[in-house]
């Protein structure tokens, strides 16, 4: 997975996906406006498996899970920032979607640097460098949410 890197912090859910696309409820319509208002360029270079790696507080601003929505319909895996925003991360979780909380590394990882996620270690390490990030490994219930699709499909499929 190749990264993505904002490097600055309080990226905000109307920078995610801007407020004039929230009449839109399908991730393939909302990902074609995916981090628009920060990278025009985005939605073009980003691939399935990619993943967006951002400083403090990222997720900020109004509570909208378009803002997973359309990162997830993006492509992207996940969200690695210095801290979030707790609704978006909690957004995250419950929509299934993978955000890891990893202290520094905004300012380490180079954009499009290749990546490998080890969730029950709570390791990322850069492919390119060898260099390698910890984080505290998600608790159980979150890797269960995110191995069901999120919270919805849990509680149907128990």
């Amino acid at each position: 997975m190749k990264a993505h890197v904002y490097k600055r912090d309080h990226i905000n859910t109307d920078e995610i996906i801007p407020a004039r696309y929230l009449n839109m409820d399908q991730e393939a319509d909302l990902a074609k406006y995916a981090m628009e208002d920060i990278d025009t360029e985005f939605v073009k270079k980003v691939e399935k498996g990619d993943v967006i790696i951002a400083g403090e507080n990222f997720g900020c601003g109004s509570s909208r899970e378009h803002a997973v929505w359309a990162l997830r319909g993006a492509g992207v895996k996940a969200v690695i920032a210095d801290s979030f925003a707790r609704i978006f991360y909690r957004n995250s979780i419950n929509n299934g979607f993978l955000a890891i909380e990893c202290k520094g590394i905004s300012q380490s990882v180079p954009h499009g640097a290749s990546l490998d996620i080890d969730l029950k270690e709570g390791k990322i390490q850069d492919l390119d460098s060898g260099k390698i990030y910890t984080f505290s490994p998600l608790p159980d219930f979150a890797l269960q949410m995110l191995e069901c699709g999120g919270l919805l499909n849990l509680i149907t499929k128990s």
